[in-house]
């Protein structure tokens, strides 16, 4: 190899290296956009079943746009209407209830006596921790750190804002434009295999829609099921636990177990006087979550992701430990689409030899 031969190749090497790193760069810009892309187009993919169901019950698909878009605009202006200022008073209640139990003694040792005789001493010492509290508090350089966290809390709630925002419309758009977007990637792939890999895609599209609707029913299953519960044994602020069980539910795996283990702790710090209530509570709870484990869950996976249990734990474990609760959530449906081309792509190439 001459001299020029052996710079040449150096130099495209440190060229494709430097790319590399440009391309990498910008996709690390890009992660809060590509995450909303990505989480818009998994919310269209959710919506298009039912757009398919509408058009086969023959309204035309722009009907059946403007009918689910509306219909999800009516729910999410409903719930806000509905619901939101009675979890705001519920989460002020909450809050005056929280006080007054910490006003309710004369000084801090007598509170610190007060939860000591709850929590034993083995488990948590409350004399150490309020020390340690207040030595961390008394710290000026600690308050900063705290006035700048707050700041940070700010941000990421103004972030989240416009991420629900600029999410909301990508997913009108996705849904609007999703049949125009498959075409268009289709044209890109040989006629002789473009057949193949639309029915691939079809696959793919319809187990991440049925994913997304069977996870939201399961959500709604356990808040309604919450709310309904909850109210039938006198507990406190209900619609506020019935939101927190809906949401937590979302979570593969781990979102159920941790919104109930939130609900009965909080409902025991908010009436210490009658924990046969969080007892009731917890005793509901156990119960259904036997009943999603073995019934709902399962139902939803079979039937709609058909992935097995093993693959549903390693995916969701992987997907959070990645992209945190979002990554959870989106990764039951690509294990599911990975499980598809290898049925469908590898083992018949396989098979062919």
């Amino acid at each position: 190899m001459t001299i020029h031969g052996a710079f040449r190749i150096g130099l495209l090497g440190g060229l494709g290296v430097l790319t590399a790193l440009l391309i990498g760069g910008a996709v690390i810009t890009l992660a809060s956009v590509l995450t909303y892309i990505g989480f818009a187009l998994f919310l269209a993919l959710g919506l298009d079943p039912i757009v398919r169901f509408l058009e086969s019950k023959k309204l035309p698909r722009w009907l059946a746009i403007v009918t689910v878009i509306s219909g999800v605009i009516g729910i999410v202006a409903g719930f806000v209407l509905a619901v939101v200022p009675v979890v705001v008073e519920q989460t002020t209640n909450l809050y005056n209830a929280v006080l007054r139990f910490l006003t309710s003694y004369d000084s801090l040792s007598d509170l610190v006596s007060a939860i000591q005789q709850v929590v034993p001493v083995e488990t948590l010492n409350v004399q150490t921790t309020v020390e340690a509290i207040i030595a961390f508090v008394s710290d000026p350089a600690n308050l900063a750190n705290i006035g700048g966290g707050v700041l940070s809390v700010g941000f990421t709630f103004a972030n989240a804002a416009l991420g629900i925002f600029l999410t909301t419309m990508l997913t009108i758009y996705l849904v609007i434009s999703l049949p125009r977007i498959k075409a268009a990637v289709y044209t890109m792939v040989p006629a002789s295999r473009r057949e193949k890999f639309g029915d691939l895609s079809e696959q793919v599209t319809r187990a991440v829609g049925q994913y997304v609707i069977g996870q939201g029913a399961q959500g709604l299953t356990n808040g309604v099921l919450s709310f309904i519960v909850l109210s039938l044994l006198g507990a406190h602020y209900p619609a506020l636990f019935a939101l927190i069980a809906l949401m937590f539910s979302l979570i593969p795996l781990v979102g159920t177990i941790t919104g109930s283990i939130i609900i009965v702790v909080t409902q025991l710090l908010v009436d210490p006087t009658n924990p046969y209530l969080a007892l009731w509570m917890a005793i509901y709870y156990l119960v259904y979550l036997q009943i999603e484990a073995y019934v709902i869950g399962p139902m939803i996976m079979n039937r709609a992701v058909q992935v097995p249990g093993v693959v549903v734990i390693i995916a969701a474990l992987a997907g959070g430990a990645l992209m945190g609760v979002l990554g959870a959530l989106v990764a039951i449906p690509v294990a599911a689409s990975i499980l598809i081309i290898v049925r469908e792509v590898i083992v018949p190439a396989q098979n062919a030899r």
